[in-house]
């Protein structure tokens, strides 16, 4: 057995083509097309695609995912406040599709991000001593969290404030932290799983 079948995560072309039941040249065609998002080796040509990115494109397509359902969708929740964090993530655990990682500092996150590769981050814009910005510009500098999507909670925040928080590289935010079903709804919006 090679090592990359040791990391769900993460696909190389030629186990998607297994996982798909096309042959290898198909799957790069979709990856050099753009239909299949993921991210090239740095000095080489091989390609690696994301399982939270081969699942959406499967969906898409109408191919059966079971062979690669069974993972759970990985939420990390940066927040500076360990209740908080931990109430959100009790929460969240309730659905069995779910896994779900807390950092309490940037520096956690970093660490945690690297190991669990989460496929959703929620994190708190208010928290005390976390950079956000810093931390999600930095995840989308990763090869490996390209398709991680972040998730900006930023209670009280005005409707119309929401898209300068877009702009700086979030792809949602939420503006009421409490409202569990929306903060659900995003996640699944999110990895496209309904």
């Amino acid at each position: 057995m090679n090592n990359n079948n040791k990391r769900k995560d993460i696909f190389t072309t030629g186990q998607v083509a297994q996982i798909c039941k096309v042959a290898p040249r198909t799957v790069t065609k979709w990856f050099d097309t753009g239909q299949l998002k993921g991210y090239r080796i740095p000095g080489g040509r091989d390609r690696r695609i994301p399982a939270a990115e081969l699942l959406r494109f499967m969906k898409t397509n109408n191919m059966p995912t079971d062979q690669i359902e069974h993972d759970k969708i990985r939420i990390l929740i940066i927040d500076s406040d360990w209740q908080l964090a931990n109430s959100l993530a009790e929460v969240l655990r309730k659905n069995p599709s779910f896994g779900v990682e807390t950092a309490n500092s940037s520096f956690d996150a970093g660490l945690i991000a690297q190991k669990f590769e989460p496929h959703v981050i929620l994190i708190n814009l208010k928290a005390a001593d976390i950079d956000a910005d810093l931390i999600c510009g930095n995840i989308r500098k990763t090869p490996e969290l390209t398709v991680t999507k972040v998730v900006a909670l930023a209670e009280g925040l005005k409707p119309n404030e929401t898209g300068a928080i877009l702009n700086k590289g979030y792809d949602y935010c939420l503006t009421d932290t409490s409202d569990i079903a929306e903060i659900g709804r995003t996640i699944n919006r999110a990895t496209s799983i309904i």
